[in-house]
């Protein structure tokens, strides 16, 4: 037999996002706003445990699923925000990214269909494809990001399984609407499917009156898969901690797949998580908040028509009336401008661009001004 390698992986492409932010660095004095990395520290009394736990000898294998003090602080926390998940059906994984990989692992059998709002991150994608599944783009740009339920109707047939909601949504900023939930738990009642909700940037929604898909819609519990993550409320995205929540039957599942992909979160780092959770993120979002006001402003003033985001710290404008496809106009915004973006393109989104408003307000305001610019000498 031939040496040959998973022939899953040859339809992956790599992270653009790290392709710029790689870009960005490799370029003398280049302002990069091409990374969800939140220019906050992580707070002191996080670290702290950390600490305490190593002096306390913590360094033993936990649990596979988490030591029961921080799953039940998950369900917890998850309560307060009207999700309602067992400790026994939370895993503690490594960060989102690994949330997510054992839910779609754990679900999808080869063929098997998977619904994913565009524009959306890229791992979707690829895990769906990593797992022999089918991804199948549902194009939102029409809508302003929202879903519509005739759009979903014809993206669904008899092979479709999963769909995939993220809100408020990476790269765009938007919150799914109520219409848009209703499409979608209508969706997933009438034909028995699954609903995996990335849920990580949930804590980080500026408008009032915000819910999350798991609960707005309870009685769909055993078809709900809760995907979340310390990363970006907290800045603690080099910790890799996050969590999945599901009904029973689907949680047994994926602890499988947990146990035999990474065995574990490192046991010194769970008394830290635990005090992430009582930790206000206010601050953080208040922050965010008056930086995506400074970027819709600036975004204005440039001419390029933005959907205005409703949390996260994304800003996706349209770049459709400069005559550039999204990777050009990124490759030169760095050459000419010094200041690195996201194409549209990586996220199924071409005509528009990715800006990460998650730095700080002097770096922004300098890319914000160097972008500015560079659109001008465009027009």
């Amino acid at each position: 037999m031939p040496l040959s390698l998973n022939s899953a992986l040859d339809g992956l492409r790599l992270s653009g996002i790290r392709r710029f932010s790689a870009l960005a660095v490799q370029t003398p004095d280049c302002v990069s706003l091409t990374l969800g990395e939140p220019g906050e520290d992580t707070p002191p009394g996080v670290c702290v445990r950390v600490g305490e736990d190593l002096d306390c000898g913590l360094t033993h294998y936990p649990p596979n699923n988490g030591f029961p003090w921080l799953r039940e602080a998950i369900c917890a926390w998850e309560a307060e925000r009207g999700v309602l998940l067992s400790p026994s059906n939370v895993i503690v994984t490594d960060g989102a990214t690994e949330a997510l990989f054992c839910a779609i692992t754990a679900l999808l059998n080869p063929g098997d269909e998977v619904v994913i709002p565009t524009p959306a991150f890229l791992l979707y994608d690829s895990l769906v494809r990593l797992a022999r599944g089918v991804p199948v783009p549902l194009d939102t740009t029409a809508h302003d990001f929202q879903i519509d339920p005739q759009a979903l109707a014809r993206a669904i047939t008899p092979r479709t399984k999963v769909i995939v909601i993220t809100s408020p949504n990476n790269p765009t900023g938007c919150v799914l609407d109520r219409h848009s939930m209703d499409a979608v738990a209508e969706a997933a009642r009438a034909r028995d499917l699954y609903v995996i909700c990335d849920d990580v940037y949930g804590e980080l929604c500026y408008e009032p009156g915000y819910q999350r898909f798991s609960a707005a819609y309870p009685e769909l519990a055993d078809q709900t898969i809760v995907a979340n993550s310390f990363s970006k409320p907290w800045a603690m995205t080099g910790w890799r901690l996050g969590w999945v929540g599901a009904g029973e039957k689907v949680a047994s599942a994926m602890a499988k797949v947990h146990q035999y992909a990474v065995s574990s979160v490192p046991a010194f780092l769970q008394h830290a998580a635990v005090e992430a959770l009582s930790t206000s993120v206010a601050p953080m979002r208040a922050s965010y908040q008056a930086r995506r006001d400074l970027t819709v402003e600036a975004l204005a003033r440039m001419g390029l028509p933005t959907v205005t985001p409703q949390g996260a710290f994304y800003a996706f404008p349209s770049i459709e009336g400069l005559g550039l496809a999204s990777e050009e106009f990124c490759e030169r915004a760095i050459r000419e401008a010094g200041v690195a973006l996201v194409p549209g393109s990586c996220f199924g989104g071409e005509g528009h661009v990715r800006l990460s408003y998650a730095t700080d307000e002097k770096t922004l305001a300098t890319g914000l001004e160097r972008l500015a610019g560079f659109v001008s000498a465009l027009r």
